[in-house]
């Protein structure tokens, strides 16, 4: 049940107090809850943040294809178990709607490793592809695409927690607020969390460039 948060109406005391619904996706949650077929807006809403997540966990495409659908199939089936639980302060964008189908999305993917043994192998130069040739600077546009692709190569190495606190901020672009929810985490643990993966993909660029450098000096690739 959403959490109400009371206004008054106006300076007369007397007034009625007027409940505000403030979680971005309320209207969505609700029309689904009376109509199950219009849940597909929400589905649409987050369909490719969800798979982008699961498959940078998983680095499997049709791994992410499957969590991504138990995902949402579960978000269904319990839509009348979420709680609203956005503040004033979140502001007028906020969602706890999509922490919790990242919250159930994380379960789901944990689950699956538990099940089948499957340790993170994380695919993460994709992202470079995103990035468009420049006709008039095609080597420059080349040290880019490898510069994404060696810093992304350099995530999927970082130990679980920093990595997905990276992939979440920076990938599916969620606030240090809603990564705490969906890690379980206080936002102060997130900040770290990010402070440290940042460094330590810095770190890692840095001596994977010192060792590049060194075989070039003694006339390897």
């Amino acid at each position: 049940m959403a959490r109400p948060v009371f206004r008054n109406a106006g300076a007369a005391q007397t007034a009625a107090p007027r409940i505000a619904h403030l979680d971005l996706d309320r209207p969505l949650v609700d029309a689904a809850l009376r109509e199950p077929g219009r849940f597909e807006a929400l589905y649409r809403r987050y369909v490719a943040q969800v798979y982008s997540f699961a498959y940078y966990e998983l680095g499997d495409h049709h791994a992410a294809e499957d969590a991504t659908a138990r995902t949402f199939l579960s978000a269904l089936t319990n839509l009348s178990q979420f709680e609203e639980r956005a503040r004033p302060e979140d502001g007028d964008g906020a969602s706890t709607f999509k922490v919790w189908l990242f919250q159930i999305a994380r379960n789901g993917i944990a689950n699956e490793r538990r099940s089948s043994r499957r340790h993170p192998a994380v695919v993460l130069d994709d992202p470079a592809a995103a990035i468009i040739a420049d006709p008039l600077n095609v080597e420059a546009d080349a040290v880019r695409r490898d510069e994404a692709a060696s810093a992304w190569r350099a995530v999927g190495r970082l130990p679980g927690d920093r990595r997905r606190a990276l992939v979440l901020r920076f990938v599916n672009e969620l606030s240090t607020a809603e990564i705490a929810g969906v890690m379980g985490r206080s936002e102060g643990a997130v900040r770290v969390l990010l402070h440290r993966g940042l460094r330590g993909v810095a770190r890692d660029l840095v001596d994977g460039a010192d060792g590049t450098d060194r075989r070039r000096a003694r006339g390897g690739t």
